[in-house]
């Protein structure tokens, strides 16, 4: 069968989408590839359909085992066979798999980067005839990437083991350049074929806010986007006991998700959101990569991550589906504390020597500051992400809270030669509170402690509201007239630029906000900063598209939950709510256009589209009744 009649038929789609095709075409040509694209962009099908295509078996090598069942499930209902092979079978199950698997009943299997040199795995795959090793996530193989795991490096003395090299085919959502050279230098990657798609995700909307009250503003936000299922990402496991802990209190449905928690119930919590039970999961960031759940309509960050590329990663579980979303990140200025101790104390990377341990401490530093500076830049959101990937737009995305708000160009030299002042008159020994908290004139015993009320910058700029000195510490940090220090304390140094500054050399001009905050006005129908309406609304919103179809929408999630509650699967499983809303704009009366609705494929037909047709034509009946056709 050719690779768009599998497509159509398996997964219901009609075409490719941008980057799969030239990936699919050098795979089955035996060539090596490396996919870097956006979450969302349809890596599986680069591997998936060549396995169907292929003599022998794919492997596909995954880190996580919740990864592995959602891809499964996924195929499964598809009509494809495929099994997964790691540590949540039993000794039983494992066999039963391997058996089924030299039986050649299945194109694709996958397995954890732990099991590959196991006796019993290597025994089967050295009798079996292997045509692609696909690396999902990987990333993973680099000590630069965000999730590096040692185990992934055992991935090229596995092929190596093998009789025939087979097709090797590496994916990632998330590559600096470091770690694309390190992805083709590790698995050996023999002159592959490069796809870069982009890292944008034009559905996305970004957005900072640094509210006094964050629960009040994560609160506020869910209030205001009922019935919508999203993550709220904390730093601690701590944090996420507490905000799960209030958001129940204040009648939410809500889970949790954390490393501290017993196995059964983490595992029983992840599915209680994948399957819709609880509409919101409030987790550390050992939730999340892998899970393909496609109705995700916001990620909230109860605090900043520890780099972009994490940030990234996390904000893109949201809108997998392609329809709008929301990524909004809630700052306080202890989380940059937080994050330097992560980095000091930092396990993971046990297994490298001391000297290369220094040199991912110190990136690491980087990357926290390269993040930092995303929570108070002016510039569009969006874009400042892209150029750290490597790539430049036009600084205007339109969607994204800064893009959103008014700014205006200010003068602000006579007080960034306060500040610089400041630190050099008390001898560049103190953090930026002490600082902030002189200049503005705070009259505290800490302050009178450290005897700051005597430095002749004390009270100099009392009139200036303490956020804008922040924004104004923080852009000195950013242009790097100011470093702090990489301890627990991040006391403030000047650096040799200052001087002009400080000596009337240079003016100062910086792009300030003509609000005195982002507000969060989904009160009155926007996004949680100021942006555009809420996911939902964006969702079905659009030409032809009103009440009726609003209404049919629900009927159809209705029905999908319903069966995704008789054959035990997640319900995005089951149609994505893009499939859903298609649905409701072609409105389909037999067969034939059923199959002609985005993601409705030949088996998802047989198994489910007579009971669509059925909801369709009783809601097209009802509107018939009331008068509305």
């Amino acid at each position: 069968m050719e690779k768009k009649q599998l497509l159509k038929q398996y997964f219901g789609y009609d075409s490719f989408r941008e980057g799969q095709e030239v990936l699919i075409d050098s795979i089955l040509e035996h060539r090596d590839v490396l996919g870097i694209m956006p979450t969302g962009a349809g890596k599986s099908l680069c591997y998936q359909i060549p396995a169907l295509m292929l003599e022998g078996i794919t492997l596909v090598i995954s880190p996580l085992i919740s990864l592995m069942k959602d891809q499964v499930e996924g195929l499964n209902q598809a009509g494809i066979h495929a099994a997964y092979l790691n540590s949540s079978l039993t000794p039983g199950q494992y066999r039963k798999a391997l058996l089924f698997a030299r039986e050649g009943r299945y194109p694709i299997i996958y397995v954890a980067p732990e099991r590959l040199m196991t006796e019993e795995f290597l025994d089967f795959a050295l009798h079996t005839r292997i045509a692609m090793v696909a690396v999902d996530e990987a990333h993973c193989v680099s000590q630069w990437g965000q999730d590096f795991r040692p185990s992934y490096l055992k991935i090229t003395e596995f092929i190596e083991k093998l009789p025939v090299r087979p097709v090797v085919a590496a994916f990632t959502a998330t590559a600096t350049r470091e770690v694309k050279e390190d992805i083709i230098d590790i698995l050996m990657l023999r002159e592959p074929t490069l796809m870069t798609t982009g890292f944008d995700r034009k559905n996305l909307y970004f957005g900072v806010m640094a509210p006094k009250d964050r629960y009040g503003a994560i609160k506020n936000y869910l209030d205001c986007h009922p019935g919508e299922s999203g993550i709220v990402y904390c730093l601690t496991r701590k944090m996420v006991e507490e905000v799960c802990e209030k958001l129940e209190k204040d009648g939410f449905s809500v889970t949790k998700y954390h490393a501290g928690l017993k196995d059964g119930e983490r595992k029983e919590n992840q599915e209680d959101f994948i399957y819709d039970r609880s509409l919101v999961m409030v987790a550390t960031n050992a939730f999340g990569m892998g899970i393909d759940k496609s109705n995700v309509r916001f990620v909230l960050h109860y605090g900043m991550p520890k780099n972009l590329e994490s940030y990234y990663q996390e904000a893109g579980r949201a809108g997998r589906d392609g329809q709008p979303a929301e990524c909004i990140l809630f700052y306080n200025g202890q989380d940059v504390i937080t994050n330097q101790f992560f980095i000091e104390n930092n396990q993971d990377n046990q297994e490298l020597d001391e000297v290369t341990r220094r040199i991912v401490a110190e990136r690491d530093r980087e990357r926290l500051r390269m993040m930092t500076f995303y929570c108070f830049t002016n510039d569009c959101l969006r874009d400042y992400i892209l150029r750290y990937f490597g790539e430049y737009g036009s600084n205007y995305c339109g969607n994204c809270s800064n893009c959103l708000s008014q700014f205006e160009d200010v003068d602000v030299t006579e007080m960034a030669q306060a500040i610089l002042g400041c630190v050099r008159e008390c001898r560049q020994r103190y953090g930026m509170n002490v600082i902030l908290e002189t200049v503005h004139g705070a009259d505290t015993a800490k302050i009178r402690g450290y005897r700051m009320n005597q430095n002749s910058f004390y009270g100099q700029l009392k009139t200036i509201p303490v956020y804008r000195l922040r924004q104004i510490l923080q852009y000195l940090i950013l242009k790097e007239y100011i470093t702090p220090t990489n301890d627990e304390y991040a006391v403030l140094k000047l650096t040799e630029k200052a001087g002009v500054i400080l000596e009337g050399q240079e003016r100062m001009t910086m792009k300030l906000a003509k609000e005195q905050e982002h507000p969060a006005r989904v009160k009155t129908g926007k996004g949680a900063s100021g942006g555009q309406k809420g996911s939902k609304r964006a969702l079905l919103s659009g030409e032809g598209f009103g009440e009726r179809e609003e209404a049919l929408f629900e009927r159809l999630r209705q029905l999908r939950t319903q069966i995704a509650r008789e054959e035990k699967v997640p319900p995005y499983i089951v149609f994505s709510d893009k499939t859903l809303t298609h649905m409701c704009m072609l409105k389909p009366e037999t067969r034939e256009a059923m199959l002609r609705v985005s993601g409705v494929g030949e088996h998802k037909y047989e198994k489910y589209g007579q009971r669509f047709l059925e909801c369709i034509l009783e809601e097209r009946q009802k509107a018939d009744m009331e008068g509305e056709l």
